[in-house]
């Protein structure tokens, strides 16, 4: 291999980390200012380690390229259920998008309005139906007629309208 591409290949690694908010030191990786060794002796490993700045600058930028249109930009919790991570996607705005009936408790447990919520999980079964129009959430996809038929008979029956975001 030439040393370009390996300076290439070197300052692609570099700009990746960059932009997760990581920085090489003489310590090796920093994050936030602390050293990600020192997190791994003092907690052990393997250890989740997140950047809520990062986090809060990307969420800004994705909010910026949308500013011209209406838009709802709405967090996976099946990507990370992490409590932390969940309302600090929150603070931020966002809504949130699930697929469980569990996913919409920690949503709702991490101060979400269920109205910010998106119901997307395929093969929902009537007890998750019953629990999300029950919560109130602001949207459930259905993937089929037979899935809508069914949705429209669980809002019937507990007297509840499954609205529009």
């Amino acid at each position: 291999m030439q040393a370009g591409m390996r300076d290439s290949g070197e300052a692609g690694k570099m700009a990746l980390l960059a932009d997760a908010g990581i920085t090489v030191s003489k310590e090796g990786l920093v994050m936030a200012g602390v050293p990600l060794a020192h997190i791994a002796r003092e907690v052990g490993t393997p250890v989740y380690v997140y950047n809520a700045e990062t986090v809060r600058r990307q969420f800004r930028a994705l909010e910026a390229a949308f500013a011209a249109i209406p838009h709802r930009i709405c967090y996976a919790v099946k990507a990370n259920s992490n409590l932390a991570v969940l309302r600090l996607m929150h603070d931020l705005g966002a809504g949130a998008d699930l697929v469980s009936a569990g996913e919409m408790r920690r949503a709702l447990a991490a101060g979400f309005a269920a109205r910010s919520l998106v119901f997307s999980g395929v093969g929902k079964t009537v007890d998750e139906l019953d629990e999300t129009v029950s919560a109130g959430i602001g949207q459930v996809n259905v993937e089929s007629l037979e899935e809508l038929k069914l949705l429209g008979a669980v809002a019937a029956r507990l007297d509840r309208i499954a609205h529009q975001y």
